[in-house]
């Protein structure tokens, strides 16, 4: 059976997690390229062949998002992996038809796909948006659990 040539599209976060909780050792799928945006000088890179795993020695291509037309054609990429945040769903949307356009599956990975499993409490900082101050209340939390005498990771 053929693997299914796909194409992440990130910024160098999400789409870095879901290859390596989904498709890292996965043989139905080949990742031919991620795609990176909003990170700067992340394009032109290589996701290293020591976290892309046994499927990928040579590691794996990172392109510039505004290459994802000519990827998709030059690759005969069959699906693509909308895997970032900061955008309204009028964007997302659109993203999604320009691909679907072009000839390609578009999809997004929920939790039971890509969640981490946890034998240990977690406590997760969230945000709709970069800038609304995740890292400044993580390390308050972090804080306040260290004067509680707990162990923070």
């Amino acid at each position: 059976m053929s693997r299914t040539k796909t194409l992440i599209m990130g910024a160098a976060g999400r789409d870095f997690h879901n290859f390596n909780t989904f498709y890292r050792d996965n043989d139905q799928y080949d990742i031919i390229a991620f795609t990176a945006t909003q990170i700067p000088d992340i394009e032109d890179r290589i996701y290293p062949s020591e976290l892309a795993g046994s499927l990928y020695p040579n590691g794996i291509p990172i392109y510039d998002e505004s290459e994802l037309l000519s990827l998709i054609s030059k690759h005969n990429i069959e699906e693509v992996v909308f895997s970032y945040s900061d955008l309204s769903h009028v964007d997302v949307m659109h993203k999604g038809a320009i691909v679907n356009a072009a000839g390609a599956d578009f999809k997004m990975m929920g939790m039971r796909r890509t969640a981490v499993k946890s034998t240990k409490p977690v406590i997760g900082i969230c945000a709709i948006r970069t800038g609304c101050g995740k890292s400044q209340t993580t390390r308050r939390v972090a804080e306040i659990l260290k004067g509680a005498g707990k162990k923070v990771a």
